[in-house]
């Protein structure tokens, strides 16, 4: 394999040119680790570009505080789909049930809490275990008898709608108990002093900067032992600053309006959670290995049915959780509920780094194509483009996404 020798001990910068030391080195340093890391940061760099274009479009209506608050409320069970339709992704398979699924749970919610009083603790808890089951008997047929996931999650699809309609009969069902509504459309509670800003939000949005820097220092660390490559000193430096400099300013939005929304929390600890998992634990590696290589994966000793059964029960109770969030948001629960969720959360998968065959993908990458769709949908209502043309724009967005995944695939093997 040939080696470019100039990457290794690059000449000296003639006269009149910029050396690696100078302003035009660091720029030549940032444009080349984008060139390396293209599919990491590239939706990132597309996120941002497109908050700058709708927040120019929108005379900055679009990063007002209660809009922000609004983006995050109106997304946050699109988002809780898309981890969990990540996992199935990168495993190699599909979920077409999690949009009907989610109708059903918040159908099985209202009968259990409006018809039959049952405490809503109670109720959530019931939820979540109908939602591990229905995952569960999907990943048996998909895992153990080897029915592709894209005919057995149809089916799920055909099946949980048409439960919903039954237990619903047809008709809107609700209103939801006070203490669920505060879940899914509730902040976090005053404390402290009077400062003009929201201060458990200003604490929380802090101790979150501390983690990302100690995270984006340890993983940094982590790599330089095995001799893995790493972004350069002056650019990860650049990462981290812009990496606490967007934290800082979501923090102060949320703290200047009503403070982090209740679901924020939630979403953070499922990011974190299943972030860790991907990263760290022996299933996250498995769930790579299945869906990058399945014959090597087998080979090496990977128990691949079992865990492709534990990632569609884990989507099932995503499903399930999501369902409980958007039934509470809209205080009732809807026969027509949960259309196109499985769409949006494949969408958001695909925009955020997943690779159709598999085995690519980070659950960080799931939100941030969430809020890409997010802030697209949000941005077009604001300057009052039409629902026809928004669908047309979102087509070329998800085209556009999953053709520059194949071209940067192409790239690299080339």
């Amino acid at each position: 394999m040939s080696t470019d020798v100039t990457d290794r001990n690059p000449a000296p910068a003639p006269p009149g040119k910029s050396g690696p030391a100078s302003g035009g080195g660091l720029l030549q340093l940032v444009l080349d680790g984008m060139r390396r890391n293209m599919r990491q940061y590239g939706m990132l760099m597309a996120l941002g570009l497109i908050v700058v274009l709708f927040a120019v479009w929108s005379d900055g209506d679009l990063l007002l505080p209660r809009n922000v608050s609004n983006l995050v409320l109106q997304n946050s069970y699109i988002l809780i789909l898309a981890i969990g339709m990540m996992l199935v992704i990168i495993a190699g398979h599909i979920d077409l049930s999690v949009g009907s699924l989610t109708a059903f749970i918040g159908a099985m919610a209202a009968v259990l809490m409006v018809e039959h009083d049952m405490p809503w603790p109670l109720a959530v808890v019931l939820c979540l275990a109908i939602g591990a089951v229905a995952g569960s008997v999907q990943g048996f047929f998909i895992a153990y008898l080897g029915i592709p996931s894209f005919i057995v999650t149809l089916a799920g699809m055909l099946l949980f709608r048409g439960l919903t309609e039954i237990f619903l009969k047809g008709q809107t069902l609700g209103p939801f108990p006070k203490d669920l509504q505060e879940i899914a459309n509730g902040f976090l509670p005053e404390v402290g002093p009077n400062t003009n800003y929201h201060n458990l939000t200003l604490l929380l949005g802090f101790a979150l900067i501390a983690f990302v820097v100690l995270q984006e220092v340890r993983d940094r660390k982590r790599q330089q032992e095995f001799a893995l490559e790493v972004l350069p000193g002056k650019l990860f430096v650049l990462k981290l600053v812009a990496l606490v400099s967007a934290v800082l300013v979501v923090t102060l939005l949320l703290a200047s309006y009503k403070g982090a929304p209740v679901v924020l929390l939630i979403l953070g600890v499922l990011v974190v959670g299943f972030g860790y998992l991907m990263r760290n634990a022996i299933i996250g590696r498995h769930i790579y290995a299945i869906g990058g290589n399945l014959p090597a994966a087998k080979l090496s000793g990977v128990k691949d049915k079992k865990v492709t059964f534990l990632v569609f029960l884990n989507m099932g109770m995503l499903a399930a959780l999501a369902g409980l969030v958007f039934a509470a948001r809209f205080n009732a629960a809807s026969p027509k509920a949960g259309l196109n969720f499985e769409l949006e959360a494949i969408a958001a998968s695909f925009i955020g780094g997943a690779s159709m065959s598999g085995g690519v993908g980070t659950v960080l990458g799931a939100i941030i194509g969430g809020l890409v769709l997010g802030v697209l949908n949000n941005g077009m209502n604001l300057v009052g483009i039409g629902t026809d043309y928004q669908q047309v724009i979102k087509g070329f967005v998800l085209l556009a996404a999953v053709g520059f995944d194949v071209w940067n695939k192409r790239k690299v093997g080339s």
